[in-house]
C-alpha cells in the first residue's frame, strides 16, 4: 500500500476514533445519541458496549496501517502478528499463573520468556546512550529498518518453535524479564495485543527476596549459575541490597511497560495481580473482552479452577517455593521497615500512579 494511502486511511481512522470517544462521552453523561430515543440504563449500557467494540476495531485498523507503513505488512508464516499477545510488566507479578491459564484455553499456546525485549531493550536504552551516529546499528536515523528486523527476529523465532500453530490461533508471549524493551517490542508489532500485568512493588520485592534466600526455589533451580549464586549470597548477607536492586528493576521494567501500553494503538488491557487474585474469573472475562477475543465463560471458568491456588498441592507451595503466598499485602510481614522505605522511595512515581493508597 502506498505511503500516502496508508497515511490518509490512518487519519480517517483517527478521526473516527475521536468521534466515537466524543459520542461515548455523551452517552455516559446521559445525552441522547442521534437516532436513539432517550432511555434507561440498559440502553446506555448497550450503546457503551457497541461504542467500545467500534473503538477497538478502529484501533486494530490503525495498528495495521502503522505496521504496513513501517514495512511490516503481511507474512507468509503461520504465526499471525495480530494474534500475538504480549504479557509485559516484570517478574513475580503472577505472570506464570496468568500465562498457564491462557495457555490452557483452546486455540492458545505460550512462549515462555524468550527475553527478546531484554536483548533489544538493553542495547537500545543502555548502550545507545551517546551513540547517535549513522554508523551505530541501532541509530535513530535508521529506526524503521531495525524495528522491522526486530519484528522479523521475533516472528521467525516464534514460527520455528510453534510450527503447528494455526494463523487463527493465539500465541501468548510471556516476557516479564524482557519488559525493559516493551516500547520497542510493541512498536515493532503494533497490530499485536498487549497485557500489562502489574503488582505492588513491595510484594514483588518480598517475593524476590524469598526466592533468592538460601534454600529458596531460585537457589535450588540454578545452583550452577554464578550469577544466581551471587544473588543468593546477597540475599543472605545483604538483603537490603537485593531489595534495592529489585526495586530499581521494577522501576525500569514497569515504567517501560507503562510507556508501551500508553502508546500502543492495538487491543490492550491493564491487569493488577491483586484483582486477578480477588476475582480470577471476572478478571479473565475482562481481559478477553478488552483484547477483543471471544471466549466462553465456561472455558474461562474451567481454566481458572484448574490453576487456582487451592488446586496446587500443599507440598508445592509455601515459603521458598515458586508458588509462595498469593496474599496481596503480605509485604507488611515479609519486609523490614527499612526495606519497605527502600522500595517505596525508588518506585514512588509508579506507586503514586498505580498504588496511591500505599
Amino acid at each position: 500500500m502506498p505511503v500516502y494511502k496508508t497515511r490518509t486511511a490512518f487519519e480517517v481512522a483517527r478521526r473516527i476514533k475521536l468521534y466515537l470517544n466524543l459520542e461515548a462521552g455523551a452517552v455516559r453523561n446521559g445525552a441522547p445519541v442521534p437516532g436513539e430515543e432517550p432511555s434507561g440504563g440498559e440502553r446506555v449500557e448497550r450503546l457503551e458496549h457497541t461504542l467500545k467494540e467500534k473503538e477497538r476495531e478502529v484501533a486494530q485498523l490503525s495498528a495495521k496501517l502503522v505496521a504496513a507503513e513501517s514495512g511490516g505488512g503481511e507474512r507468509a508464516g503461520n504465526v499471525n502478528p495480530e494474534n500475538v499477545i504480549w504479557m509485559l510488566g516484570t517478574a513475580r507479578t503472577g505472570s506464570t499463573w496468568l500465562g498457564d491459564m491462557m495457555k490452557s484455553l483452546p486455540g492458545h499456546d505460550l512462549w515462555h520468556e524468550p527475553r527478546a525485549g531484554e536483548f533489544f531493550g538493553f542495547y537500545a536504552y543502555e548502550r545507545a546512550a551517546g551513540r547517535k551516529t549513522a554508523n551505530f546499528i541501532l541509530g535513530p536515523q535508521h529506526r524503521d529498518v531495525w524495528l522491522k528486523s526486530m519484528r522479523n527476529f521475533v516472528l521467525d523465532g516464534a514460527e520455528a518453535r510453534f510450527p503447528d500453530l494455526e494463523a487463527s490461533e493465539y500465541l501468548v508471549i510471556k516476557e516479564p524479564n524482557g519488559s525493559i524493551g516493551a516500547p520497542l517490542l510493541m512498536q515493532s508489532m503494533p497490530e499485536s495485543r498487549m497485557v500489562f500485568l502489574i503488582r505492588d512493588p513491595r510484594d514483588v520485592a518480598a517475593s524476590a527476596l524469598d526466592a533468592a534466600s538460601e534454600g529458596g526455589w531460585l537457589s535450588q533451580r540454578m545452583k550452577k549459575s554464578d550469577r544466581v549464586r551471587a544473588r543468593v549470597e546477597t540475599a543472605t548477607s545483604q538483603p537490603n541490597v537485593l531489595v534495592e536492586n529489585r526495586a530499581r528493576m521494577y522501576l525500569q521494567a514497569v515504567g517501560n511497560s507503562r510507556d508501551a501500553y500508553e502508546a500502543h494503538q492495538g487491543p490492550k488491557v491493564l491487569v493488577r495481580y491483586e484483582e486477578l487474585r480477588a476475582d480470577a474469573l471476572g478478571t479473565m472475562k475482562r481481559i478477553y473482552s478488552e483484547l477483543g477475543i471471544k471466549m466462553g465463560e465456561r472455558k474461562l471458568d474451567r481454566v481458572v479452577k484448574k490453576h487456582a491456588w487451592e488446586s496446587i498441592p500443599e507440598d508445592k507451595k509455601g515459603p521458598g517455593k515458586f508458588a509462595r503466598k498469593a496474599t496481596p499485602g503480605g509485604w507488611r510481614e515479609d519486609l523490614t521497615p527499612k526495606q519497605i522505605r527502600i522500595v517505596e522511595d525508588i518506585t514512588a512515581p509508579l506507586m503514586k500512579e498505580f498504588y496511591p493508597a500505599g
